[in-house]
């Protein structure tokens, strides 16, 4: 009997683009929420607090004035920034799960969702602080927690979404 193992290098091969749109809405859906349960137990009731944050990457720091109030400019400019980003990452989560292969394990799918949740926040919350300094409030083991989350379901999401490939 012959061991088979799957090869994970880099094929080209297109993702199901609809299916990484639809996987990064739903992430990033998620990954609001618990945001949101989060800011609101940790700033003393205020859901707003991470909306101005997020806002403030498309409109300035101005944004940040007030970060308690609700705003409705403010908090419709963070959903679509949130939204926008859950897509982007992933279209690029999707793309990497197909040319790699990743799609042929469970395991190895969910733990690339949780790396890629980790790199992430890193990215996120480390590196583009130095253009975001105010990123840098969000930091911590619950928002951590929470990008691990978007990127485990992301790569669920897309999986249960994507049409069985017969050329695999």
């Amino acid at each position: 009997m012959e061991l088979q193992m799957e090869s994970h290098a880099w094929r080209r091969r297109a993702p199901d683009w609809p299916a990484a749109v639809t996987a990064g809405l739903v992430g990033g859906a998620v990954l609001m929420v618990l945001e949101l349960l989060w800011s609101t137990h940790a700033s003393n009731g205020s859901p707003w607090h991470i909306s101005h944050l997020v806002a403030a990457i498309v409109m300035g720091d101005g944004a940040l004035q007030s970060p308690a109030s609700f705003n409705l400019g403010v908090v419709a400019v963070a959903l679509a920034t949130h939204y926008v980003l859950g897509v982007v990452f992933g279209l690029v989560l999707a793309t990497v799960i197909v040319g790699f292969h990743y799609e042929t394990s469970a395991g190895m799918l969910q733990l690339f969702g949780v790396v890629f949740g980790a790199a992430l926040y890193l990215l996120n919350f480390h590196a583009m602080a130095a253009l975001f300094p105010w990123i840098a409030d969000l930091r911590g083991w619950a928002t951590f927690i929470a990008h691990l989350v978007f990127g485990l379901t992301v790569v669920l999401t897309y999986m249960r979404l994507q049409p069985r490939r017969v050329d695999q």
